[in-house]
């Protein structure tokens, strides 16, 4: 599942036309399944945020990048897995440690800009 999430969320900002609309619909699938997977729990591993949670909460700071980059809405399609996040970002250790996702987007666009995407 993070491999269909890390290659999807790579193709969001270096490709174009046909590739980014598949790379599109490829991540929120791959969001659709996670979202599917948390179901009504608060956290991935049930009531306690855990390992789960720390490994693919750190995911949320490209966020804001994939949907400037691909032109949508991770939470029009994946309410719950947006609220999850948001519990994830109130604890101290995660919001604490987690990048910008603005510099995560200009860190983006800086290599669109290097390998001619932009």
């Amino acid at each position: 599942m993070e491999d269909m999430v890390y290659d999807a969320g790579r193709r969001l900002w270096t490709t174009k036309g046909d590739e980014l609309e598949t790379a599109k619909k490829d991540f929120i699938e791959a969001l659709k399944l996670l979202e599917a997977e948390l179901g009504e729990k608060p956290y991935f591993g049930g009531e306690n945020f855990g390992f789960v949670d720390v490994a693919l909460v750190t995911y949320s700071s490209w966020f804001y990048a994939y949907e400037t980059c691909g032109n949508f809405s991770v939470e029009e399609h994946c309410p719950k897995l947006m609220e999850w996040v948001k519990r994830c970002m109130e604890k101290e250790s995660v919001s604490k440690s987690l990048a910008d996702p603005k510099k995560v987007y200009d860190f983006v666009l800086f290599l669109r800009k290097k390998h001619g995407l932009e």
